[in-house]
């Protein structure tokens, strides 16, 4: 008898306190629970939105993505796809391998990441895949280590044209995603295309023509490898005879890096 009065004094609180646990979610419900009451036991995730947050910030709150509590609520864990859709980025899986739903836009990158990257990144993508090059064999995050946004100097991996080249210089003509694509602006300096091409700089600086103070990119304009015409700029100087005899310019003036070794042909 002792036995089964023992036996109900300990199964009958617990079968209380299950049942407590049970209707909790529900009973926190219906008392109406506030952001402030989601702080008391969770501190660092409001402070990780309140730093952060940005939109999960601004537009919604604790109990919008999170309805109901555990243990009555179990899954008030929604999945990202619930709210954020309309591109192939959302959906990818495991959203929160590179996102912390409390500070969105502070991503992580770990691992090499490359599809996860390109359902955001189309154009930079459309430029890999038209322009093949060494990049386009590399994942994003090879580049783009660690943290979402860091872009790093090219001289990390590339030994520069020359030693008095820096960064901004290297984006002037090469862009990272096709940087066989060399285009450059009217503004480009010569000495930027000297570190490549020193032979033609060379002459051009030993020259006694008018040449000698024509930008490199007058000529060679906008693209690299642009060779014009010489009768873009100068015509046809000579009597028609003579460049009927001789058509091709080069065949006196040497190249127009050149022009003082005239030819005696």
């Amino acid at each position: 008898m002792k036995q089964h009065v023992k036996f109900y004094r300990v199964i009958i609180p617990v079968l209380f306190f299950s049942i407590f646990l049970f209707f909790s979610g529900s009973v926190f419900a219906k008392s109406g629970l506030s952001i402030k009451d989601c702080s008391k036991c969770h501190e660092a995730q409001p402070r990780e939105i309140e730093t952060a947050g940005e939109a999960h910030e601004s537009e919604i709150n604790c109990l919008d993505c999170h309805l109901g509590h555990r243990p009555a609520s179990q899954n008030n864990i929604p999945a990202c796809s619930q709210c954020h859709e309309g591109s192939e980025h959302y959906s990818l899986d495991n959203c929160a391998s590179c996102h912390n739903p409390h500070q969105p836009l502070k991503i992580v990158l770990e691992g090499d990441l490359k599809a996860e990257c390109l359902t955001c990144h189309t154009e930079q993508n459309a430029q890999l895949v038209a322009n093949p090059s060494m990049h386009s064999e590399v994942s994003c995050t090879f580049c783009h280590a660690d943290t979402h946004g860091n872009i790093p100097a090219c001289a990390e991996c590339h030994d520069p044209h020359s030693d008095e080249m820096v960064q901004t210089d290297c984006v002037i003509c090469h862009a990272a995603h096709q940087p066989m694509v060399l285009e450059y602006p009217e503004t480009t300096a010569n000495l930027l295309c000297a570190s490549c091409h020193d032979d033609a700089y060379s002459l051009l600086l030993a020259t006694k023509t008018k040449h000698k103070t024509v930008s490199c990119v007058k000529c060679h304009a906008n693209k690299h490898q642009t060779v014009p015409q010489c009768s873009d700029c100068h015509g046809k100087p000579h009597a028609a005879g003579m460049h009927s005899k001789f058509p091709e310019c080069g065949s006196c003036h040497s190249t127009a890096h050149d022009l003082d070794n005239l030819s005696s042909n």
